[in-house]
Protein backbone atom coordinates (compact mmCIF):
# COMPACT_ATOMS: atom_id res chain seq x y z
CA UNK A 1 0.00 0.00 0.00
CA UNK A 2 1.40 3.58 -0.95
CA UNK A 3 0.14 6.27 1.75
CA UNK A 4 1.00 10.16 0.31
CA UNK A 5 1.84 12.19 2.94
CA UNK A 6 1.16 15.80 2.13
CA UNK A 7 4.18 18.21 4.00
CA UNK A 8 5.17 21.93 3.52
CA UNK A 9 8.89 21.90 2.08
CA UNK A 10 10.48 23.74 4.95
CA UNK A 11 13.38 22.23 7.01
CA UNK A 12 11.02 21.94 10.03
CA UNK A 13 7.52 20.65 8.22
CA UNK A 14 10.05 17.55 6.22
CA UNK A 15 11.25 17.23 9.83
CA UNK A 16 7.85 16.35 10.87
CA UNK A 17 6.48 14.55 8.15
CA UNK A 18 9.62 12.32 7.93
CA UNK A 19 9.25 11.67 11.77
CA UNK A 20 5.39 10.55 11.06
CA UNK A 21 6.57 8.29 8.00
CA UNK A 22 9.01 6.36 10.07
CA UNK A 23 6.48 5.78 12.21
CA UNK A 24 4.03 4.45 10.10
CA UNK A 25 6.60 2.49 7.58
CA UNK A 26 8.16 0.41 11.09
CA UNK A 27 4.18 0.17 12.63
CA UNK A 28 2.56 -0.68 9.45
CA UNK A 29 5.03 -3.35 7.84
CA UNK A 30 3.68 -3.68 4.01
CA UNK A 31 2.70 0.30 3.84
CA UNK A 32 5.47 2.64 1.62
CA UNK A 33 4.96 6.39 2.74
CA UNK A 34 5.72 9.45 0.03
CA UNK A 35 5.96 12.80 1.05
CA UNK A 36 4.26 14.99 -1.52
CA UNK A 37 5.89 18.62 -1.16
CA UNK A 38 3.53 21.38 -1.44
CA UNK A 39 4.30 24.88 -1.62
CA UNK A 40 1.30 27.15 0.36
CA UNK A 41 0.63 30.66 0.58
CA UNK A 42 2.21 31.58 4.15
CA UNK A 43 5.21 30.01 2.86
CA UNK A 44 5.31 32.54 -0.32
CA UNK A 45 4.16 35.55 1.74
CA UNK A 46 7.23 37.16 3.39
CA UNK A 47 5.24 40.33 4.87
CA UNK A 48 6.27 40.60 8.57
CA UNK A 49 2.87 40.00 9.69
CA UNK A 50 0.38 36.80 9.41
CA UNK A 51 -2.88 38.98 10.61
CA UNK A 52 -1.77 41.08 7.37
CA UNK A 53 -2.86 38.69 5.14
CA UNK A 54 -5.37 36.06 6.52
CA UNK A 55 -4.26 34.56 9.36
CA UNK A 56 -2.14 31.01 10.28
CA UNK A 57 -4.64 28.77 8.08
CA UNK A 58 -2.22 30.04 4.81
CA UNK A 59 0.27 27.50 5.87
CA UNK A 60 -2.45 24.68 5.26
CA UNK A 61 -4.68 25.71 2.67
CA UNK A 62 -3.34 23.94 -0.33
CA UNK A 63 -2.31 20.77 1.45
CA UNK A 64 -5.95 20.70 2.41
CA UNK A 65 -7.11 20.99 -1.13
CA UNK A 66 -5.13 18.50 -2.20
CA UNK A 67 -6.36 16.30 0.37
CA UNK A 68 -10.05 16.75 -1.08
CA UNK A 69 -8.63 16.26 -4.51
CA UNK A 70 -7.28 12.78 -3.37
CA UNK A 71 -3.58 13.84 -4.65
CA UNK A 72 -2.57 12.67 -1.16
CA UNK A 73 -4.00 10.71 2.10
CA UNK A 74 -2.96 12.24 5.02
CA UNK A 75 -1.70 15.98 5.64
CA UNK A 76 0.50 16.68 8.72
CA UNK A 77 0.81 20.13 10.14
CA UNK A 78 1.86 21.56 13.17
CA UNK A 79 -1.66 22.41 15.48
CA UNK A 80 -0.87 25.89 16.31
CA UNK A 81 -1.25 26.34 12.51
CA UNK A 82 -4.69 24.99 12.17
CA UNK A 83 -7.54 27.32 12.76
CA UNK A 84 -10.54 26.31 14.92
CA UNK A 85 -12.74 25.39 11.59
CA UNK A 86 -11.57 22.58 9.26
CA UNK A 87 -12.96 22.41 5.40
CA UNK A 88 -16.33 20.25 5.40
CA UNK A 89 -15.09 16.01 4.66
CA UNK A 90 -11.52 16.57 6.67
CA UNK A 91 -10.97 16.04 10.29
CA UNK A 92 -7.76 16.08 12.60
CA UNK A 93 -7.98 12.28 13.52
CA UNK A 94 -4.84 11.58 15.34
CA UNK A 95 -2.51 13.14 17.66
CA UNK A 96 0.91 12.11 18.39
CA UNK A 97 2.29 12.72 21.50
CA UNK A 98 3.27 16.20 22.67
CA UNK A 99 6.49 17.58 22.49
CA UNK A 100 7.49 20.18 24.67
CA UNK A 101 4.47 22.93 24.51
CA UNK A 102 6.89 26.25 25.94
CA UNK A 103 8.62 29.28 24.18
CA UNK A 104 12.13 29.38 24.17
CA UNK A 105 14.48 32.59 24.47
CA UNK A 106 17.06 32.48 22.22
CA UNK A 107 20.08 34.86 22.54
CA UNK A 108 23.78 35.17 21.92
CA UNK A 109 24.39 37.91 24.25
CA UNK A 110 21.70 37.63 27.41
CA UNK A 111 21.38 34.53 29.17
CA UNK A 112 17.15 35.66 30.08
CA UNK A 113 14.46 37.80 29.50
CA UNK A 114 15.11 39.41 32.79
CA UNK A 115 18.99 40.28 31.93
CA UNK A 116 17.97 42.79 28.65
CA UNK A 117 18.89 46.20 29.01
CA UNK A 118 16.33 48.33 27.68
CA UNK A 119 15.05 49.30 24.62
CA UNK A 120 16.67 45.53 23.70
CA UNK A 121 15.28 44.15 20.45
CA UNK A 122 13.38 41.15 20.66
CA UNK A 123 11.87 38.57 17.25
CA UNK A 124 9.01 37.11 16.89
CA UNK A 125 6.32 36.38 14.85
CA UNK A 126 3.86 36.04 17.16
CA UNK A 127 1.11 38.05 18.38
CA UNK A 128 0.32 35.97 21.66
CA UNK A 129 4.51 36.00 22.39
CA UNK A 130 4.60 40.08 21.91
CA UNK A 131 1.79 40.85 24.22
CA UNK A 132 3.03 38.48 26.89
CA UNK A 133 6.52 39.78 26.63
CA UNK A 134 5.07 43.57 26.34
CA UNK A 135 3.48 42.89 29.71
CA UNK A 136 6.02 41.92 31.58
CA UNK A 137 8.81 44.42 29.88
CA UNK A 138 7.05 47.41 28.15
CA UNK A 139 10.03 49.03 27.68
CA UNK A 140 11.70 46.08 24.84
CA UNK A 141 11.45 46.61 21.51
CA UNK A 142 9.34 43.85 19.93
CA UNK A 143 9.94 43.93 16.44
CA UNK A 144 8.62 41.09 13.51
CA UNK A 145 10.29 38.72 12.03
CA UNK A 146 9.52 35.52 9.22
CA UNK A 147 11.19 33.07 7.81
CA UNK A 148 12.26 29.85 8.85
CA UNK A 149 13.82 28.91 12.40
CA UNK A 150 17.60 28.89 10.22
CA UNK A 151 16.52 32.16 8.85
CA UNK A 152 15.47 33.32 12.34
CA UNK A 153 18.82 32.27 13.73
CA UNK A 154 21.06 33.86 10.89
CA UNK A 155 19.14 37.32 11.24
CA UNK A 156 19.99 36.96 15.32
CA UNK A 157 23.48 36.19 14.24
CA UNK A 158 23.89 39.06 11.98
CA UNK A 159 23.01 41.40 15.38
CA UNK A 160 19.80 42.44 13.90
CA UNK A 161 17.90 41.76 16.99
CA UNK A 162 19.25 41.12 20.33
CA UNK A 163 17.03 37.63 21.07
CA UNK A 164 14.19 35.78 19.57
CA UNK A 165 11.24 34.09 21.32
CA UNK A 166 10.70 30.49 19.62
CA UNK A 167 8.63 27.34 19.90
CA UNK A 168 10.87 24.94 22.19
CA UNK A 169 9.27 21.78 19.83
CA UNK A 170 10.52 23.10 17.01
CA UNK A 171 14.04 23.62 18.05
CA UNK A 172 14.38 20.42 19.40
CA UNK A 173 12.77 18.31 16.17
CA UNK A 174 15.48 20.63 14.43
CA UNK A 175 18.46 19.19 16.93
CA UNK A 176 18.96 22.91 17.56
CA UNK A 177 18.14 22.24 21.15
CA UNK A 178 21.44 23.52 22.54
CA UNK A 179 20.50 27.35 20.82
CA UNK A 180 17.97 27.43 23.35
CA UNK A 181 18.90 30.27 26.28
CA UNK A 182 15.97 30.07 28.57
CA UNK A 183 13.06 27.91 28.90
CA UNK A 184 10.12 30.21 29.41
CA UNK A 185 7.77 28.99 32.09
CA UNK A 186 4.03 28.44 31.07
CA UNK A 187 3.53 30.96 33.92
CA UNK A 188 5.72 33.86 31.51
CA UNK A 189 4.44 32.82 28.28
CA UNK A 190 1.17 30.54 28.23
CA UNK A 191 1.54 28.55 24.57
CA UNK A 192 -0.30 28.80 21.61
CA UNK A 193 -2.61 26.58 21.12
CA UNK A 194 -1.29 23.15 20.16
CA UNK A 195 1.58 24.21 20.39
CA UNK A 196 4.26 21.36 20.54
CA UNK A 197 1.54 18.53 18.88
CA UNK A 198 1.65 17.67 15.27
CA UNK A 199 -2.23 16.87 13.47
CA UNK A 200 -2.78 14.13 11.05
CA UNK A 201 -5.65 15.10 8.56
CA UNK A 202 -7.51 13.46 6.91
CA UNK A 203 -10.78 12.82 4.95
CA UNK A 204 -13.66 11.96 7.20
CA UNK A 205 -14.41 9.37 4.73
CA UNK A 206 -11.56 7.26 4.54
CA UNK A 207 -11.74 4.65 7.32
CA UNK A 208 -8.75 2.71 5.46
CA UNK A 209 -6.08 5.63 6.42
CA UNK A 210 -7.70 6.67 9.73
CA UNK A 211 -7.37 2.92 10.96
CA UNK A 212 -4.25 2.96 9.84
CA UNK A 213 -3.03 5.90 11.47
CA UNK A 214 -4.44 5.42 14.68
CA UNK A 215 -2.12 3.48 16.66
CA UNK A 216 -0.17 7.19 16.85
CA UNK A 217 -2.66 8.91 19.00
CA UNK A 218 -1.90 9.84 21.99
CA UNK A 219 -4.65 10.09 24.11
CA UNK A 220 -4.19 12.91 26.73
CA UNK A 221 -2.54 14.97 23.69
CA UNK A 222 -5.78 14.69 22.23
CA UNK A 223 -7.47 15.70 25.16
CA UNK A 224 -6.08 18.71 25.65
CA UNK A 225 -5.90 19.73 22.27
CA UNK A 226 -9.76 19.26 21.92
CA UNK A 227 -9.59 21.54 25.32
CA UNK A 228 -7.78 24.23 23.89
CA UNK A 229 -9.37 24.40 20.44
CA UNK A 230 -12.91 24.57 21.88
CA UNK A 231 -11.54 27.66 23.36
CA UNK A 232 -10.26 28.93 20.26
CA UNK A 233 -13.45 28.65 18.48
CA UNK A 234 -15.97 29.65 21.09
CA UNK A 235 -13.59 33.05 21.47
CA UNK A 236 -13.32 32.91 17.36
CA UNK A 237 -9.93 33.58 17.63
CA UNK A 238 -7.03 33.96 14.77
CA UNK A 239 -3.58 35.49 14.07
CA UNK A 240 -5.24 39.10 14.49
CA UNK A 241 -5.70 38.79 18.06
CA UNK A 242 -3.32 37.90 21.06
CA UNK A 243 -4.96 34.61 22.86
CA UNK A 244 -3.07 31.21 24.02
CA UNK A 245 -4.29 27.63 25.59
CA UNK A 246 -2.80 25.13 27.18
CA UNK A 247 -4.41 22.63 29.27
CA UNK A 248 -2.75 19.40 31.31
CA UNK A 249 -4.47 16.40 32.27
CA UNK A 250 -3.98 15.06 36.27
CA UNK A 251 -5.60 11.85 36.37
CA UNK A 252 -9.30 12.32 35.25
CA UNK A 253 -9.03 15.84 35.70
CA UNK A 254 -8.76 18.31 32.93
CA UNK A 255 -7.02 21.50 33.73
CA UNK A 256 -7.12 24.43 31.10
CA UNK A 257 -6.05 27.94 31.33
CA UNK A 258 -6.57 30.59 29.00
CA UNK A 259 -5.68 33.83 27.86
CA UNK A 260 -6.71 36.99 25.71
CA UNK A 261 -4.36 40.68 25.73
CA UNK A 262 -4.39 43.69 24.19
CA UNK A 263 -1.96 43.89 21.36
CA UNK A 264 0.46 46.32 23.20
CA UNK A 265 0.24 43.93 26.61
CA UNK A 266 -1.21 46.22 28.62
CA UNK A 267 -4.05 44.68 29.46
CA UNK A 268 -3.82 40.92 29.90
CA UNK A 269 -6.95 38.39 31.57
CA UNK A 270 -6.08 35.15 32.08
CA UNK A 271 -8.14 32.37 34.14
CA UNK A 272 -8.18 28.68 34.25
CA UNK A 273 -10.68 25.92 35.20
CA UNK A 274 -11.00 22.08 35.54
CA UNK A 275 -13.53 19.65 34.88
CA UNK A 276 -13.63 15.57 33.99
CA UNK A 277 -11.71 14.84 31.12
CA UNK A 278 -14.52 13.25 29.30
CA UNK A 279 -15.95 16.78 28.54
CA UNK A 280 -12.74 18.42 27.04
CA UNK A 281 -14.79 20.60 24.24
CA UNK A 282 -17.10 22.25 27.12
CA UNK A 283 -14.24 23.09 29.47
CA UNK A 284 -12.91 25.06 26.66
CA UNK A 285 -16.33 26.65 25.91
CA UNK A 286 -16.24 27.30 29.64
CA UNK A 287 -13.35 29.06 30.07
CA UNK A 288 -13.90 31.26 26.60
CA UNK A 289 -16.59 32.47 28.25
CA UNK A 290 -15.34 33.11 31.72
CA UNK A 291 -12.74 35.11 30.00
CA UNK A 292 -15.26 37.03 27.62
CA UNK A 293 -16.86 37.61 30.51
CA UNK A 294 -14.07 38.92 32.76
CA UNK A 295 -13.28 42.20 30.06
CA UNK A 296 -11.97 39.65 27.06
CA UNK A 297 -14.94 40.80 24.77
CA UNK A 298 -14.10 44.45 25.01
CA UNK A 299 -10.62 43.58 24.13
CA UNK A 300 -11.94 41.26 20.44
CA UNK A 301 -14.24 44.36 20.04
CA UNK A 302 -11.70 46.43 19.82
CA UNK A 303 -9.64 44.54 17.46
CA UNK A 304 -11.61 43.18 15.25
CA UNK A 305 -14.10 46.26 15.36
CA UNK A 306 -17.83 44.41 15.80
CA UNK A 307 -19.41 43.73 19.08
CA UNK A 308 -19.83 40.41 20.11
Amino acid sequence: MLLKIGTRGSKLALTQSQWVKERIESGRPGVIVELVRITTTGDKIQRPSLSEVGGKGLFIKEIEEALLRKKVDLGVHSMKDVPAGLPEGLEISTFPQREDPRDAFVSEKFRSIEELPHGSSVGTSSLRRASQLLHLRPDLRVLPIRGNVDTRLRKLGSGQFDALILASAGLRRLGLSHRITQMLSTDLSLPAIGQGVLGLEVRKSDHVVRDLIGFLNHGETELTVRAERAFLKELEGGCQVPLAGYGKLDGDTLELEGMVAELDGSVLIRDKLFGPKEKPEVLGVDLAKKILASGGDKILQGIYGNPR
